[in-house]
């Protein structure tokens, strides 16, 4: 079952987490803008509010949680009821599939990179950004799950779990970049962007065949 239910509960108070770490938040979304391009169909899977779709200019974002839902839509999303392992969409429809910050909560991450590279048309590409497992703030998210009603139910991964379940989707073209490389209550604005992984606690891979 999708791990829906603490979005539609806590609506609020993930809209609040953008405004408290604000610095996080445009850090991440620096690093994804090196991979989503200006043009071009695009779907953002697991779309959530839309605080990524719609400053990266996504046109559609799924999504089982229909409070998050409205709120996307508000930023000017297209927005479908749905879970990443059953895309309502026929093969070949997008030139880039964005995550972000949902790899961790999916029921199948090979059945969602298998469904991500279906929809993609030939030459597109496969976004993912994502808190690393290993990392310093993966730890620590790790350490207090309990505490939080999204992550109870995450199950992080990381880059090397998820360039494994990549390449066995089909994927076998690769880059990465990072981001965030202390603890975002410590933060003065937002951080460097840098290529590769293993220094950066959000990591961004473009992936394509």
């Amino acid at each position: 079952m999708p791990k829906a239910a603490p979005f539609e509960t806590h609506t609020e108070r993930y809209e609040d987490w953008f405004e408290k770490y604000d610095d996080a938040y445009q850090s991440e979304l620096n690093a994804l803008d090196r991979f989503v391009p200006a043009t071009g169909r695009g779907i953002e899977i697991g779309v959530g509010s839309g605080r990524f779709a719609g400053p990266l200019g996504i046109d559609i974002g799924i999504d089982p949680a229909e409070a998050m839902l409205e709120h996307a839509q508000e930023r000017g999303v297209d927005v479908v009821k749905g879970v990443a392992e059953h895309l309502p969409f026929r093969d070949d429809t997008f030139e880039t599939a964005l995550i972000v910050t949902t790899i961790c909560f999916v029921d199948d991450i090979p059945r969602t990179l298998a469904e991500a590279d279906r929809i993609l048309s030939e030459s597109g590409s496969l976004v993912i950004g994502y808190i690393d497992k290993d990392s310093p703030v993966g730890q620590i998210y790790q350490e207090n799950k309990e505490q939080n009603p999204f992550y109870r139910e995450a199950t992080f991964v990381t880059t090397e779990e998820l360039l494994e379940a990549l390449e066995a989707a089909g994927f076998t073209d690769f880059e990465f970049v990072q981001t965030i490389y202390q603890w975002i209550d410590e933060l003065d604005g937002p951080e460097p962007v840098e290529e590769g992984y293993g220094e950066g606690s959000f990591v961004g891979i473009k992936a394509s065949r």
